[in-house]
Formats: C-alpha cells, structure tokens, sequence
C-alpha cells in the first residue's frame, strides 16, 4: 500500500475534529512563525483528504525559502513514531520540511502510518541540518575518540549500506560505542564491525520553531 493509500484510509475514518495545533497548510505557510505547525498541518491535511498536501511557496517567508536540508521526527508519550529526513541542500527549507512530515508521518517502514485518532498526542521535531563534513577514520577506536556526544550526528555509507543517526539519538545512547553499534545495526551490517571501506560524515543540526 502506498502511502497515499495509507493516508486515504485513515481520511476514510471520519472527520478530523478541529484543533487550534493544526491550522491548514496554507495558513502555517502564512503565518510563518513555526515549521513545526508547518509538519503538523500537513500530516493533518493528508489524513483529511487522503492526499498530499500542495504547498505553495509563494506564502513561505523568506528565511524558509534558504535551501537547507531537514529532518522530521515523531513521537508519542517519548516513543518514537516516525522519523524521515533528506540531505537535500537544494531544495527550499520548508518544502523539504512539508515532504518529510509526509514521509515520517505515512512511509517510515518501520511504523504504521499515523491515524487520525493520535493526531492530538503527536509530537513533532524539526532538525535543520547544517553542512555535513567528511569524518575520517582509522580504526574504530579513533572514530570513537574522535566523537562528541550530545553534538554530533553521524552518516555511515559501506557499499549499499548506508545509515544516520541525529545527535538526539544521544541521549538514549549516550557511549559512542553503543552509538556507534546501533548505527551500523540500522545501517544492516554487525554491531561492532569495521572495515576500511567505512566512510563517514559528521554534523549538526539545529531545532526549528
């Protein structure tokens, strides 16, 4: 099922009730004050009408029309419901952030998409991402050394493997090693390999409105 089909069954539930949260994409747009209402109006308008919303850009302030990359992240009570992004520097910052809400919100492969019902108790973060830097490594030793906890996100990239954590994953896995494991676990290789064919990138991100 694609995920607009997704969306389109969750529409098929009923109406969604009025929330102050969720203002309509345009009006996030115009408004211009959060993209956090950004992401939230577009899952919102998605499980109303089963479709993705069109954004217009015209509408967006200027700050958002920088090209920067982003990523959205969902949870629920602290759990983690989705998480989606793009290292796309080319593509207007609050287009990509209305992308990425979609794709958290409906194409994680790891999630249901959201319904309608835990719209209410979603919480939503948005990670602009600054310009990610190569991060040679020698060994893993010196990649761990090399590290900053609570700072750093890093990219992985093996061959067809390829993962990221942001540096939020921090505080659930605050050893680089653990860090480090569970990032090549996502990336579908060992916890605890290595080999010189690794390469890596180090960023940061900041947090929007």
């Amino acid at each position: 099922m694609s995920s607009l089909d997704r969306a389109t069954s969750a529409a098929d539930e009923g109406p969604i009730l009025t929330d102050e949260a969720a203002p309509s994409v345009a009006a996030a747009m115009a408004e211009g004050r959060s993209l956090r209402r950004v992401a939230r109006a577009c899952i919102a308008e998605a499980l109303e009408s089963g479709r993705r919303p069109r954004i217009d850009p015209a509408a967006a302030p200027a700050s958002w029309l920088e090209p920067a990359a982003s990523f959205v992240t969902l949870e629920i009570r602290g759990m983690l419901r989705g998480c989606c992004g793009s290292f796309d520097t080319a593509q207007p910052l609050a287009l990509g952030v209305a992308a990425t809400a979609h794709r958290s919100a409906f194409e994680d492969p790891r999630f249901p998409p959201v319904s309608r019902t835990e719209l209410p108790d979603l919480e939503i973060e948005v990670s602009v991402l600054g310009p990610p830097d190569a991060f040679p490594a020698s060994s893993r030793q010196a990649l761990l050394a090399r590290l900053r906890p609570g700072i750093d996100g890093l990219v992985l990239r093996e061959g067809g493997h390829h993962a990221t954590f942001l540096p939020d994953v921090w505080s659930t896995l605050p050893d680089p090693a653990d860090f480090f494991d569970a990032l090549l676990q996502k990336a579908g290789l060992p916890r605890s390999y290595w080999s010189p064919a690794l390469r890596f990138e180090r960023y940061e991100t900041t947090k929007a409105d």
